[in-house]
């Protein structure tokens, strides 16, 4: 347990971006079997709340900021007081409900939860209650290590606030998921996520039209269709929230992943104008929305985006736009708050890849091969390749990063072993040999020379372990992601996906430090690196992880580190050879050659700093669907011999 420290917390509030009603509505399914089930685009925005947190007996939430007003809400761990409190009403029912509800279901101490800043407007749709839910939640998961996903987090915040008189839907706690858009599917009491690869930046403003709506009435108007429609008007609401809403979000979700911002922001006006036909007729009270209107009308704003719409649950409360540009985007922000007096907020949804490099250690002597490595340096034993071709293993790494579009390579080698490299790859073979090459061979010849072009060297003078290793490419790195691949070791992919492209994909939709694994047999835990966590996705292929041990025993792997599924009961993941690594991973690895925190070898691992930022920031392992190779032990080396590069 983490209950001896104190954490920092930041959830973002959420923008529903298509899709608004649709959670409830289809939540109907489990009365009305005909109700299509809702869809909604959701993503979490750039502003929040931010907090820190710490292990209590009692379940304190306080503030330093000035409109709590000294403020602070604390109560015993006791189901029904907190129960009660939650029952109540007000910013601080939120916190209770979602504490009463880890107090009910789980063995427990408490927290204490200071907020510490908040720069997410109040009642804007932006969901600042579903956020402070989501806090509360994680707080518990991470102190108390209950090995909980995202979605079971997001879960427990939901059914905290329908604990309170709020009565939230269930696309409000999709700001569990980050700064990161989601496709959510409501089907009766059956939900899904699916994270969405943003590809190309769009650049969204969403404004407090600053006019005011009534939610409870826009949702209790609405409500009356459900289960059943008795009207045209109620039909025509099951359209615009069931088939109508589907098809709009399928698109949207499309259009988002291709970066199509002109097509998207056409299609935000095609949903505005679905709404105002088919579900503002329930509530033309609060749903004529003069204000909303009238700002989505203005000439130069529509000159300056490709959309705009409403958001949450509509009305004159916010609305959302997507800018052509990032200077559009300043000028609308500029217009909205000088010119129409509204609070405004600017969202970029980035790319989240940034693999443009990759590292490789090879500075290591290969003991294991002696003698072969008193002439030959273990990365260039030989394999024979799919194409036929026999080659250095290291040349067959380097071409799996050709697959991965990897723009730059650093090896971090010993200094002494430079030549060794520059002979290979800078020195071209005598004219008299390249003649005896067949055409094929000769446009590989080129191929090598492209490869090396990408290529830089670094070293690492002093052998302080593979930590330590990594860590002389800090500087080459500059603060970006970066895959990291061992240079003894390659891999064969079950499927045209390379291998390292499958990690870099599931670092695309995750966006955080992601780590290769594979299944190991428990006998044989002891030689990986395992990994252990909780699936985060249904299909059962990423893990966030909730341990990680270098080299365990199989008592200690079988006690702590087995991962259930459903094909096995008991899984244990070992480290494939490749990673995606964050800066935080070089900071803590900074850290550790400062503080001399070091192995029973005196070597500085990067098991432990994988383990440090897990359990700070946050780690996913992606299970690869393929075979990696070791190419540094000769029974290893004997089997990469007799089967990698065999096609089926």
């Amino acid at each position: 347990m983490n209950t001896e420290r104190e954490i920092e917390l930041f959830v973002p509030g959420r923008l529903c971006l298509f899709g608004e009603h649709s959670d409830w509505a289809g939540t109907n399914k489990t009365m009305n079997a005909d109700i299509v089930p809702g869809c909604a685009i959701v993503t979490g925005i750039e502003q929040g709340i931010y907090g820190k947190a710490s292990a209590s007996e009692k379940f304190t939430v306080e503030s330093t900021l000035p409109e709590y007003q000294g403020e602070f809400f604390e109560c015993e761990m006791d189901m029904t007081k907190l129960k009660n409190a939650a029952r109540g009403g007000g910013f601080f029912s939120y916190v209770a409900g979602v504490a009463s509800y880890m107090c009910e279901w789980y063995h427990v101490g408490g927290i204490r939860l200071c907020i510490t800043k908040m720069d997410l407007p109040m009642k804007s749709g932006l969901s600042s209650s579903a956020a402070i839910c989501v806090m509360v939640a994680r707080a518990f998961n991470i102190i108390y290590d209950l090995h909980l996903n995202t979605m079971g987090v997001m879960n427990i915040a939901y059914w905290g606030e329908q604990r309170t008189p709020s009565r939230c839907g269930r696309l409000d706690q999709a700001c569990a998921f980050g700064v990161n858009p989601v496709s959510m599917v409501f089907d009766g009491n059956e939900i899904d996520v699916d994270r969405i690869t943003v590809k190309y930046p769009l650049y969204y403003v969403f404004a407090d039209l600053m006019a005011g709506k009534d939610t409870v009435k826009i949702l209790a108007d609405l409500n009356r269709a459900y289960p059943f429609a008795h009207n045209e008007k109620e039909t025509a609401l099951h359209e615009a929230l069931g088939e109508d809403n589907a098809k709009i979000t399928d698109l949207a979700k499309k259009y988002i992943s291709e970066g199509n911002s002109e097509k998207l922001g056409e299609l935000m006006i095609s949903a505005q104008k679905l709404f105002d036909e088919k579900v503002a007729p329930m509530c033309p009270e609060e749903l004529t929305s003069p204000v909303l209107h009238e700002t989505l009308n203005d000439e130069k704003i529509k000159s300056l985006t490709y959309g705009g719409k409403g958001v949450g649950s509509q009305g004159d409360g916010t609305v959302q736009f997507l800018a052509k540009d990032e200077e559009t985007q300043k000028q609308l922000v500029d217009y909205l708050e000088n010119v129409k007096g509204m609070r405004t907020f600017a969202l970029t949804l980035k790319p989240k890849k940034a693999i443009r490099k990759a590292i490789i250690p090879v500075a290591g002597f290969g003991t294991r091969l002696y003698p072969e490595t008193r002439g030959v340096k273990k990365e260039f034993c030989p394999v024979v390749d799919y194409d036929g071709l026999l080659k250095p293993g290291i040349l067959v790494l380097l071409e799996e990063l050709e697959k991965a579009e990897i723009e730059q390579i650093c090896l971090i080698l010993n200094r002494e072993e430079q030549a060794y490299y520059e002979d290979f790859f800078f020195k071209p073979i005598s004219q008299e040999h390249y003649n005896k090459l067949n055409d094929s061979m000769k446009r590989y010849e080129k191929k090598i020379g492209k490869i090396a072009s990408k290529l830089t060297f670094v070293y690492q003078d002093e052998q302080k372990g593979f930590g330590h290793a990594v860590y002389q490419a800090k500087e080459f790195a500059a603060g970006e992601s970066v895959l990291l691949l061992l240079g003894d070791t390659i891999y064969s992919s079950n499927s045209n996906i390379p291998c390292t492209v499958q990690l870099i994909d599931a670092y695309e939709k995750y966006g955080q430090s992601m780590i290769a694994v594979s299944n190991v047999p428990l006998d044989k835990v002891g030689n990986f690196g395992i990994f252990s966590g909780v699936w985060e996705d249904k299909e059962e292929t990423i893990l966030k992880l909730t341990r990680i041990e270098e080299k365990p025993s199989s008592t200690l792997a079988k006690e702590y580190l087995s991962v259930a599924s459903r094909k096995n009961p008991e899984n244990y993941f070992g480290a494939f050879g490749a990673y995606v690594i964050t800066n935080e991973v070089f900071d803590r690895l900074d850290e550790a050659i400062e503080k001399n925190l070091t192995n029973a070898k005196g070597e500085i691992e990067l098991t432990d700093a994988l383990a440090y930022v897990s359990k700070n920031s946050g780690m996913y392992a992606c299970l690869i669907d393929g075979t990696s190779y070791d190419l540094g032990n000769p029974e290893s080396y004997r089997a990469a011999v007799a089967s990698f590069g065999k096609k089926d």
